[in-house]
């Protein structure tokens, strides 16, 4: 399932495609600005997402064989929760 099948299922509930589009497109845009404070994001009965810290690890350049250091990255995290399966 895409954005544009959720937009056609919600177009049932709320209206217009229109209309649904912009409920979708909100819902998301609301939950990327809060993982980005580093809130964590819980839709009861589906799951939770949450910002994790991933540190900053050793590696080396494939072509060259250089070592280097790939720097901390923020992740988002994906918990389901017991009601979705």
């Amino acid at each position: 399932m895409n954005k544009a099948d959720l937009v056609k299922l919600a177009s049932q509930s709320v209206g217009t495609n229109a209309e649904a589009f912009n409920v979708v497109t909100q819902l998301f845009e609301g939950m990327r600005k809060a993982l980005q404070q580093g809130e964590k994001v819980v839709v009861q009965g589906f799951g939770s997402f949450h910002v994790v810290m991933r540190k900053s690890k050793p590696a080396r350049n494939p072509r060259t064989g250089t070592p280097v250091l790939i720097p901390p990255r923020r992740r988002v995290k994906f918990k389901m929760g017991k009601g979705l399966l």
